[in-house]
């Protein structure tokens, strides 16, 4: 099948140019001509609650053959971010390009919600079908399964799958918009999972096609197929994973069957920080929170003899980076709506990208995904609001948001765990980010600017020392 070669893949991504929200024009070229007249397939897995630390290539001890193999023969993110550490919100960003806040977009929706991603929001499904391409979703779509929302109206010529949590019930087995099964097995969804997409991809056509496979585990209640569970030895988490990656082989093995390697883009990730199991690496707090183990994934990406392998400890990427790079890779049209996210085809190709003008913004989950504590700045991240309690904590609940006596700031690139506050030696920084905070802030829908307003002017700022929960300064009366 045509393809373009490394070498003109990395001439005509080098100049790509990057920006603090990308325009709502045509994306930047990846050379007239340079990928025939044929755009690359798209693969885009993603699991629920995997943690950053739970690959092999990542540092885990779990079983992960395949997915280790990917990683070694592409790209692997060390410093790669979900949307949101709240499942629907981040998956949004990630579809949309978009932060959850702009979009509307909720932090979770249920099986009887009757709303979802709205019809405004434009996704990667959707430019890439206008540019004649094959669309599938297959997993957890959650986003809505209500008239108007489900995958087939955002871009997917088909939709199979279990579109919500496995910890919510019905488990509702979908096709399309219809119900294959009122109660389906969750033990069996990863196998049903990996047979779909095999066969999407041995269909053959002489379109390119976008599967995306949304693995609904590892979140909890975790499962995994009789052929899997005590296999790992790691429990049935690592049952759950170990089955994933089984699935993710499953997938590259039909990809080679068929002779797609060469111009097929694969990307590998998970929506946010795990939950109770899972490993968040050298990072601090989990799902839910807005300390790195909430937000920080893995990424993998793999096109075979185009993208460079090996490591990319520098590049600070995310899910709503996604969109606009495969904008520009498919030669897709970007949405009329500003951007989030930038193009990292540069990061890609090998070169050095240039730097963002804008901070990336940390929004939790709670009071309708409202609350905004962080925001950071290539390496350094400034947290200026906390919960008065820990977040997804079983039997409490997080409390107010509040605004931090004094902000704190932290050098990711010597202090993952964000444990040593530098702020007091770096004040024009803190200054610096949140100015550019204010500037951002104003973009957003009147909503969000009126919460970040009363969180700036709040007259009681929290007391308690660098890295705690947050204190009230006026205790409650006896």
């Amino acid at each position: 099948m045509p393809r373009i070669s490394r070498r003109n893949f990395v001439a005509a991504l080098g100049a790509a140019s990057l920006s603090a929200r990308v325009s709502a024009a045509q994306p930047a070229p990846v050379a007239p001509g340079s990928l025939s007249n044929r755009r690359p397939n798209v693969i885009l897995m993603i699991c629920d609650d995997l943690g950053y630390g739970d690959l092999g290539c990542y540092g885990s001890q779990l079983p992960t053959p395949n997915l280790d193999r990917m990683a070694s023969e592409g790209a692997r993110f060390l410093h790669y971010n979900g949307g949101h550490p709240i499942c629907s919100a981040s998956r949004g960003a990630l579809m949309t390009g978009r932060y959850s806040t702009r979009t509307g977009i909720r932090p979770v929706y249920r099986p009887k919600d009757d709303d979802g991603i709205p019809a405004t929001e434009t996704t990667i499904a959707s430019i890439l079908r206008d540019q004649h391409y094959r669309t599938l979703c297959i997993g957890k779509w959650h986003l809505g399964q209500a008239p108007g929302h489900a995958p087939t109206d955002h871009g997917y010529d088909h939709y199979f799958g279990m579109p919500w949590s496995v910890d919510m019930k019905p488990a509702t087995l979908f096709h399309d918009t219809q119900v294959l099964e009122e109660d389906t097995d969750r033990s069996l969804l990863t196998p049903r999972y990996a047979r779909a997409a095999v066969d999407f991809i041995e269909q053959g056509s002489s379109q390119p096609f976008f599967l995306h496979l949304a693995f609904n585990y590892p979140h909890i209640p975790i499962d995994a197929s009789p052929r899997f569970k005590g296999k790992s030895k790691l429990g049935i988490y690592g049952d759950a994973v170990m089955e994933i990656d089984w699935a993710v082989g499953e997938v590259l093995a039909a990809i080679q069957r068929k002779g797609l390697d060469d111009n097929t883009l694969i990307l590998f990730t998970g929506d946010h920080g795990p939950w109770y199991q899972g490993y968040t690496g050298p990072s601090r707090g989990r799902k839910g929170t807005t300390y790195e183990g909430g937000f920080r994934v893995p990424m993998l990406v793999r096109w075979r003899n185009t993208i460079p392998a090996g490591e990319l400890p520098r590049a600070r990427c995310g899910h709503l980076d996604i969109l606009p790079t495969l904008a520009n890779i498919c030669g897709a049209k970007l949405p009329a709506a500003p951007l989030d996210g930038v193009d990292i085809t540069p990061v890609l190709a090998g070169s050095k990208a240039p730097k963002r003008t804008a901070p990336t913004l940390y929004f939790s989950g709670l009071h309708a995904g409202f609350d905004f504590q962080c925001a950071r700045l290539d390496n350094w991240k400034l947290r200026f609001s906390q919960y008065t309690h820990d977040v997804y904590v079983l039997g409490t609940e997080p409390g107010d948001n509040l605004w931090l006596l004094q902000p704190e700031l932290y050098d990711l690139d010597v202090d993952p765990g964000e444990s040593y506050d530098v702020a007091a030696e770096h004040p024009d920084l803190v200054r610096q980010i949140l100015t550019q905070v204010d500037a951002v802030m104003a973009t957003f829908p009147d909503r969000a600017q009126e919460a970040w307003k009363r969180l700036r002017e709040s007259p009681e700022p929290a007391l308690g020392p660098a890295g705690a929960a947050a204190r009230p300064l006026k205790q409650p009366k006896a």
